[in-house]
């Protein structure tokens, strides 16, 4: 009797902790994991899962065939600070003071809002990132219970949900830095006889050899997302865990990373949501969708799967969760590019892209694609090009990248997927022209868009709170956005209005004015005169090397002394580069412009390091190594 009195007892126990368990699992399935597979530098365009020619992904297309794929989900910039910032933040990387790579120094996050995964930690996540973070802000100590290269899910409590970010670097642009010793004694696994090569690159044995090399780049990083995945099923979690996979933002053949084209913007996504959280998609496992996502939508997104609430701050939509309607999801589709910085290489470009039509406005039209950056042309691939284009032995469609370009830019994205031939003056395409320009237009003025000051002056007067500075200069900055503008009428119609600018008080109109002057080329001849008056006595610096700029593209001499004066002038590291772009660009557009920068002109600490902004440039227009 006492041992059947044991026994019983014995099985109450066993019920009772069985019990606990299954509510325990219970609560943490209240809530599902969310595992991010992220691979670095890599366009939709690259992957057979959407390209005809594309690398044979197995392990994604397994993803997929259980999964959503979607065809148009988006990167907002072509390069991977910013693009990280973005998503980590949810906001535009240009209202928030985040949009330059590399950044010269940290923003703050915008008041009150926190990079997005500490909201899921205070609501009981587990929050781990393997390993990249690259942001441009400042991060608190509250972001990650684990950030770095042995992080992992498997540190978290018993049954408690996580997030987990795995990042995979083979497919990264320093990946096809080889040389072409390396090149000759490597051979790939991807036919280089059959590989597609893009209408404007040059179909030359370099473009091809990268082009086969980069696609099994991308089966490597496949085997080891399978790998991850291998693991994840055999821990037992893929029926209680929601995977996305996507890439961090367009590829890294020549003139995608870097670049505002779809070939920098168009990123390959896929998410599986498992059978017991399928009440949180509208979309079916096993299908593909039209609908266009950003990576402002990836924070409230993965916060609306988790069951907490979007801050207000967020400029993004969540397209997965419980509260997302077929409404939320029918209109979705426009996106929006930025492209600013890239190293110590400058430039302004805005895109929206509606349906098939993309827009792209070029804010300084003169400052070529393929303008030097240090970092890009360490590829044979962009040597090679850059050398035959200086050879006369590329085709209209392959040198465009090396002209400068129209102030705005349209393609029909089914005819023209790589954007090659431009519609913005085609009478029959003039509606959609002026639909997509005015909201352009307003989403560059409603932000507002802080890249229409110059980033040194942005540093100076606005990092300490960029949201707040964007509110309280909206209307000066939808003026400046109105200055530049006027290069998208004709000379006529805008002369009265440069000439205003120009003569205004205000430096960032005398700005602007200079820019648009050297957008219109040599129509703007009338405006040589008052171009020399700024060069030689403006107060502000920048002004200054703009109307050098505008002199010099138009064949005007300009003294040396007098570009030695305003670089002696500059105040800070981020203003002396910004100087040197404009002397790199003309350089580059004149090759017979010949200076010699002493470097006794620049602080020792900015030459002795080693990726230096200032030292890249000036060795470039030195023709040497300092």
């Amino acid at each position: 009797m006492k041992i059947k009195k044991i026994f019983v007892l014995l099985l109450i126990t066993v019920f009772f902790f069985s019990c606990k368990e299954t509510r325990e699992i219970d609560e943490v399935q209240k809530s599902p994991n969310i595992v991010w597979l992220v691979s670095e530098d890599n366009s939709k365009h690259f992957l057979k899962l959407y390209e005809e020619g594309g690398a044979p992904m197995p392990n994604i297309e397994a993803l997929a065939e259980k999964g959503i794929v979607f065809n148009n989900a988006f990167s907002n910039a072509p390069v991977c600070s910013v693009a990280r910032s973005t998503i980590i933040s949810g906001c535009y990387a240009p209202r928030v003071g985040s949009q330059f790579h590399r950044r010269m120094e940290f923003a703050p996050m915008p008041d009150g809002l926190k990079m997005f995964p500490e909201y899921l930690r205070e609501a009981g996540y587990y929050t781990s990132n393997n390993a990249k973070e690259d942001y441009n802000f400042i991060k608190s100590d509250s972001v990650w219970d684990e950030s770095s290269k042995t992080a992992t899910y498997k540190n978290r409590k018993p049954n408690q949900p996580f997030f987990h970010v795995q990042n995979f670097h083979s497919t990264h642009e320093g990946q096809l830095h080889f040389t072409k010793a390396q090149m000759d004694s490597l051979n790939t696994t991807t036919a280089t006889d059959v590989v597609p090569v893009f209408p404007y690159h040059p179909d030359t044995p370099i473009f091809r050899y990268t082009n086969a090399y980069y696609r099994d780049l991308h089966q490597k990083v496949d085997t080891q997302i399978g790998e991850f995945i291998n693991q994840l099923e055999e821990d037992g979690l893929m029926e209680n865990t929601i995977v996305f996979y996507y890439g961090d933002h367009g590829g890294v053949l020549p003139r995608s990373k870097g670049y505002i084209y779809e070939s920098g913007l168009n990123v390959p996504m896929v998410v599986y949501v498992p059978e017991k959280w399928k009440h949180l998609s509208l979309m079916k496992m096993g299908s593909r969708t039209d609908t266009f996502v950003q990576f402002i939508d990836l924070a409230p997104t993965v916060l609306n799967l988790a069951g907490v609430e979007i801050p207000e701050q967020i400029d993004g939509q969540a397209f997965l969760g419980e509260t997302v309607t077929n409404e939320n999801l029918i209109d979705r589709n426009t996106t929006f590019g930025y492209a600013d910085r890239f190293d110590e290489k400058y430039d302004l470009v805005r895109s929206l892209r509606k349906g098939k039509y993309k827009y792209i406005r070029n804010y300084q039209p003169f400052n070529v694609d393929g303008l030097f950056n240090f970092y890009r042309y360490k590829m044979l691939a962009y040597k090679e090009w850059q050398q035959l284009f200086d050879d006369g032995k590329l085709n209209e469609q392959q040198e465009q990248f090396f002209k400068t370009r129209s102030p705005e830019a349209l393609y029909d994205l089914e005819r023209d997927p790589h954007e090659v031939h431009n519609l913005a003056a085609e009478p029959s395409h003039q509606s959609t022209l002026l639909e997509l320009r005015s909201n352009l237009q307003n989403q560059v003025k409603s932000m507002p868009d802080l890249s229409f000051y110059p980033e040194p002056y942005f540093i100076e007067s606005g990092l300490s709170n960029p949201v707040a500075f964007g509110q309280q200069n909206k209307n000066e900055i939808t003026e400046l956005i109105d200055i530049a503008d006027l290069s998208l009428k004709s000379f006529d119609e805008s002369k009265e209005k440069i000439e205003a600018a120009l003569k205004s008080d205000n430096p960032w109109k005398r700005y602007w004015g200079l820019i648009v002057c050297s957008s219109f080329g040599k129509e703007s001849y009338p405006f040589f005169k008052m171009g020399v008056q700024l060069s030689k006595h403006d107060t502000n610096n920048l002004v200054r090397i703009r109307a050098v700029e505008f002199l010099m593209l138009h064949v005007q001499n300009v003294p040396s002394d007098l570009i030695f004066e305003i670089l002696k002038n500059a105040k800070s590291e981020t203003e002396t580069n910004l100087i040197l772009n404009s002397i790199t660009l003309i350089k580059t557009v004149q090759p017979e412009f010949k200076i010699n920068m002493p470097k006794t002109m620049f602080p020792a600490e900015w030459l002795e390091k080693e990726g230096d902004l200032v030292r890249r440039r000036i060795e470039f227009i030195n023709e040497t190594k300092i």
